[in-house]
């Protein structure tokens, strides 16, 4: 049974950082590429990041180029996603996914997805 599990989202002015944190289990991680997408109140799903297996492709969406940076670590399991200079338009609940298309397959829309988590809010203060 595959799991995900966000950690990290808080309460964050704007100008600051979070780094959030996916736990994966169930499934053999380094096969697969892996992603982060977001959904705000009364908006729908928007996919962040993605990141190839080995780390070595990444895709970011326009709103979050140059701000956010993901990463992996194939030995813990865990995909990364460091946010900074927050924006209140970033406030939204952060899932992580799994890729549909294998170890490069990128998440680049919501179609591109498998799995995903049960989210971590991040919340961005004007």
């Amino acid at each position: 049974q595959v799991q995900l599990v966000e950690s990290g989202g808080g309460l964050v002015q704007a100008g600051g950082s979070l780094r959030l944190s996916c736990a994966v289990s169930g499934r053999p991680f380094s096969n697969y590429a892996m992603g982060w997408f977001r959904q705000a109140p009364g908006k729908e799903r928007e996919v962040v990041s993605s990141i190839s297996w080995n780390g070595g492709s990444t895709y970011y969406a326009d709103s979050v180029k140059g701000r956010f940076t993901t990463s992996r670590d194939n030995a813990k399991n865990t995909v990364y996603l460091q946010m900074n200079s927050l924006k209140p338009e970033d406030t939204a609940v952060y899932y992580c996914a799994i890729a549909r298309g294998g170890p490069f397959g990128m998440i680049t829309s919501v179609s591109d997805i498998s799995y995903g988590g049960k989210g971590t809010l991040v919340t961005v203060s004007s």
